[in-house]
C-alpha cells in the first residue's frame, strides 16, 4: 500500500488521487446523507409524536369537559400500542395534574405542572407539550415523553458508512492500478446524484452501474438513496394516513354533534306535544266537575277530551311502531286488501284534523277495484301518515290531494298539498328520523319528526318506495308511494251483516282496578242488555267465574294479588273455561306481550286506551262464540 501511495510517482500521484478523491467523495456524500437522515429523522420524530399530543388532546376533551378522569386514562392508555413513548399526562385549565399514563408503571415520571407548549430534547428523550382548546378556551394541556434515539442512529449510521468507505478505499486502492481510467467517471457521477437528491430531494436518481469493484461503491450508494427513499416514502405515507384519520374522525365528530342536536330536538318536540293534548283534557275536566248538569258542555268537553286523546295514542303508537321496526318485531300480517278500504281507513284517521284545519280534501281513485298485498292497517296508516303530514304543514284554507292510478303492475299513490314546500336540500332528509321541516315557535302541532320516516319503512317492508318532491319553499310539495298490485285479485269476504252485532246478550266479566273504567264499561254492556258482573281484583274475578260462567271476559294484565296471566289459567281451568272468550287489556302493547297473553289462554289482546267500538266488534263476531260451544 505504502509503494501504491507514493507520491513521487506519477503512479503513486494518480494512485493517491484516486484514493483521496474516492475518500473525499465518500466523505462528502456520507455526511449530506447522514445530515438528510438525522435531519428528517428528527423531524419525522417531532411531527410524530406532535400528532399523537394533538390526537389524544382530541379524545381527552370531552373527559376535561366532564370532569372524567377514568376515561382521559383509558385514551392515554391507547398509547400502549407505541412502546417508544415512556410517559404522557393530562393537565387541567389550571395546570392540575388530571390523568397520567407510564410505559413502566414503576417509573412514572411527569412534572406536577404542564411545561411550556412545544417540543424539547433532552437526555436522549422528546418531550411534547399541546394545549387542549375548545371553542377558543383552554380546557387543558396534554403532555408527552418519547425515546429519541438519536445517538444509536448516529453510531448505526455512522458504522455502516464508515465499512463502506472502508471496503470502497480497499477497493479503489486494489483496482486503481488497471481501473484508473474508470474511477474519475464514477465519482463524478456520484457526485452528481448526490448533488441533485439534495437539491431536488428526488430520491429516484441512481448512479449507472459499472463493473467490477467499483460497482460495489456504486451500489452501495445506490442502497442508501434507495433507503433513504423509502423512509421518506414512509414518512409521507404516514402523514398522509395521519391526515385521513383527521378527516375520518372530523367526520364522525360533526355526525355526533348532528345526532346530538337531533336528540335535543327531538326531546323538547316530545315534550311539547305531550303538553298540548294535556291541557285542553284537563280543561275538560273541569268543565265537567263544574258544569256536570250542562248536556251541551259536557259533550263538548267530552269531544275535546277524546280528540286530544287520540292524538296523544297517535303520537305514542308512531315512537312505539319505529321502535319495533329497528329491533325486527313489527309483526306485518299480509293478505290481500282492496284500496278504497285502505283510503277510506286513513280518512277516518285525519279527515277530523284536516276538516280542523279549514282544509279542502280532494280524493281521485282508480274506478275500478284495486288490490293490494299488504297488512290493511300498516297500508291505511302509510296514507293517514303522509295526508296528516300535508296538513299541518299547509297554512289553513289550503289543498291536499291524495290520487292514484295503476301503472303496469304497480300502483302509484300521490299525496300532495299547496303548503310550505320543500327545499332541495330537505328531499331527502325529509325521511330521516327526527327531522323537523318547520322548527318554528309559531307553528303548532309540529310532530316528532317519525311520521315520513315511518312510512318509509312500512312502504319499504312492502317492497315498495316513496319519494319526494317541491318545487321550493312556499310552492307546496308532493310525496309519490309505488306499491305492488294483485293482478288477478280473490273476491272480497262478503262481510258480516251489522243485524248481526248485539242480536245476542252475553254474560261478560269485567276484572280491572281501575274502577272507573271498568265500571263505565260495565254500565254501557248493561244498558245493551248483557248481564256484566265487575271485579277488581284477580281472586275474586275467578270466584265469579268459577260461578258466573261468563261468555267473554275482559282482564286486565296487572291486577292485584293475581296477574292477568294467572287469572286467565285460573279460568281455563274451571269447568266452564274451555267457553269463555278471554281478552287481555293491558298498557303493554309489544310483541313479547301478546304473545304471553296467547300462552296464558288469551283469545284477544287489547292495548288501551280501548275503544268502546273495540269490544262491539268482538262481541259481534258470533263465529268465535259458536266454535266455543261446539
Amino acid at each position: 500500500m505504502t509503494r501504491w501511495l507514493d507520491t513521487g510517482t506519477v503512479r503513486g500521484k494518480l494512485m493517491s488521487m484516486s484514493v483521496v478523491t474516492t475518500l473525499v467523495a465518500l466523505v462528502i456524500a456520507s455526511v449530506a446523507m447522514m445530515a438528510f437522515d438525522l435531519g428528517t429523522f428528527r423531524n419525522y420524530w417531532i411531527r410524530d409524536l406532535s400528532a399523537q399530543a394533538d390526537i389524544m388532546a382530541r379524545v381527552t376533551a370531552p373527559a376535561l369537559t366532564f370532569n372524567d378522569a377514568s376515561a382521559a386514562r383509558q385514551n392515554l392508555a391507547v398509547l400502549r400500542v407505541r412502546p417508544q413513548i415512556l410517559a404522557g399526562a393530562v393537565y387541567t385549565s389550571s395546570g392540575t395534574l388530571f390523568a397520567t399514563y407510564a410505559a413502566n408503571p414503576d417509573d412514572l415520571q411527569v412534572p406536577a405542572r404542564p411545561p411550556q407548549q412545544g417540543y424539547s430534547i433532552k437526555r436522549g428523550e422528546l418531550v411534547v407539550t399541546q394545549r387542549i382548546v375548545e371553542n377558543g378556551e383552554l380546557i387543558g394541556t396534554v403532555y408527552l415523553r418519547s425515546r429519541y434515539g438519536l445517538i444509536d442512529r448516529m453510531l448505526n449510521y455512522g458504522g455502516i458508512l464508515v465499512a463502506v468507505m472502508l471496503v470502497a478505499l480497499l477497493i479503489a486502492s486494489l483496482t486503481a492500478r488497471r481501473m484508473q481510467s474508470w474511477i474519475t467517471r464514477p465519482l463524478n457521477s456520484m457526485t452528481e446524484v448526490a448533488r441533485q437528491v439534495m437539491q431536488r430531494r428526488d430520491f429516484s436518481l441512481r448512479v449507472p452501474g459499472e463493473s467490477g469493484e467499483i460497482g460495489v461503491l456504486v451500489d452501495a450508494f445506490n442502497d442508501m438513496l434507495a433507503e433513504v427513499g423509502r423512509r421518506s416514502d414512509a414518512l409521507q405515507q404516514a402523514n398522509r394516513t395521519l391526515e385521513h384519520e383527521m378527516q375520518v374522525r372530523e367526520r364522525a365528530e360533526d355526525a355526533l354533534r348532528s345526532a346530538d342536536r337531533r336528540k335535543d330536538e327531538f326531546l323538547a318536540t316530545l315534550a311539547h306535544e305531550l303538553r298540548n293534548p294535556l291541557a285542553p283534557i284537563r280543561t275538560g275536566l273541569d268543565i265537567l266537575r263544574l258544569r256536570s248538569g250542562d248536556a251541551a258542555s259536557t259533550q263538548r268537553a267530552t269531544d275535546i277530551m277524546e280528540r286530544q286523546l287520540r292524538q296523544m295514542v297517535r303520537l305514542v303508537d308512531d315512537l312505539l311502531d319505529v321502535s319495533r321496526i329497528n329491533t325486527g318485531k313489527l309483526a306485518i300480517k299480509m293478505g290481500r286488501v282492496e284500496l278504497k278500504a285502505v283510503v277510506n281507513d286513513a280518512l277516518e284517521v285525519v279527515r277530523p284534523f284536516i276538516e280542523l284545519h279549514g282544509h279542502e280534501l280532494i280524493i281521485e281513485l282508480p274506478d275500478r277495484p284495486v288490490f293490494l298485498h299488504g297488512d290493511a292497517t300498516r297500508l291505511a296508516q302509510i296514507l293517514s301518515n303522509l295526508l296528516n303530514n300535508a296538513a299541518k304543514y299547509t297554512d289553513r284554507g289550503g289543498r291536499v290531494t291524495l290520487a292514484a292510478h295503476v301503472e303496469e303492475n304497480a300502483l302509484v299513490v300521490e299525496v300532495s298539498d299547496t303548503g310550505i314546500g320543500l327545499a332541495p336540500d330537505m328531499l331527502d332528509q325529509v325521511f330521516e328520523m327526527f327531522v323537523q321541516v318547520d322548527s318554528r315557535l309559531e307553528r303548532s302541532n309540529a310532530g316528532l319528526g317519525v311520521g315520513l320516516s315511518l312510512a318509509r319503512r312500512l312502504v319499504e317492508l312492502h317492497g315498495g318506495s316513496i319519494a319526494a318532491h317541491s318545487e321550493g319553499l312556499g310552492r307546496g310539495s308532493r310525496f309519490t308511494v309505488r306499491l305492488p298490485i294483485v293482478v288477478e285479485p280473490e273476491p272480497l269476504t262478503k262481510p258480516t251483516p251489522a243485524s248481526f252485532i248485539s242480536a245476542e246478550t252475553y254474560r261478560i266479566l269485567l276484572a280491572d282496578d281501575n274502577v272507573d273504567f271498568v265500571n263505565s264499561i260495565g254500565a254501557l254492556l248493561s244498558a245493551m242488555g248483557h248481564s256484566v258482573v265487575i271485579t277488581h281484583n284477580g281472586p275474586d274475578a275467578l270466584t265469579a267465574a268459577s260461578r258466573f260462567c261468563p261468555d267473554y271476559a275482559f282482564l286486565d294484565i296487572g291486577l292485584p294479588q293475581m296477574s292477568g296471566y294467572d287469572l286467565a289459567r285460573g279460568i281455563r281451568g274451571l269447568p266452564c273455561g274451555t267457553l269463555t272468550i278471554l281478552i287481555a287489556v293491558t298498557g303493554w302493547g309489544q310483541e313479547k306481550d301478546r304473545q304471553l297473553a296467547f300462552e296464558a289462554g288469551f283469545d284477544h289482546h287489547m292495548v288501551k286506551p280501548v275503544r268502546f267500538e273495540q269490544i262491539e266488534e268482538i262481541l259481534g263476531n258470533r263465529a268465535i262464540v259458536e266454535k266455543r260451544r261446539k
